[in-house]
């Protein structure tokens, strides 16, 4: 299982035009093979601060995402909202049971 971090400083400006964008990603994603959990959620502490929070199956599920449509046509816009450099965390994980 591959889980995925990537935090997101957006521009207050641009808060709306994010969220938009991001439910049209999170819709899609839900629906993809070997996508286990895609979730966005802001930091209480931090104002347009939010972290993606991702679980995948396996690498093969990933790489599909990231080549998907709704990926790379949110990630050709994420410029334009984004007020920091996007900060991503990939690990692999086991669930414990």
């Amino acid at each position: 299982m591959i889980i995925t971090h990537a935090v997101l400083k957006v521009n207050p400006e641009r808060r709306e035009q994010f969220l938009a964008e991001s439910k049209t990603l999170l819709t899609a994603t839900h629906a993809e093979e070997g996508n286990l959990s895609y979730e966005l959620y802001e930091n209480a502490g931090e104002a347009n601060s939010f972290i993606m929070v991702e679980t995948w199956r396996d690498a093969e599920a990933v790489s599909s995402h990231n080549t998907s449509p709704h990926f790379t046509a949110f990630s050709a816009k994420a410029g334009e909202f984004l007020a920091a450099p996007l900060d991503v965390k990939v690990f692999s994980a086991e669930q414990v049971k």
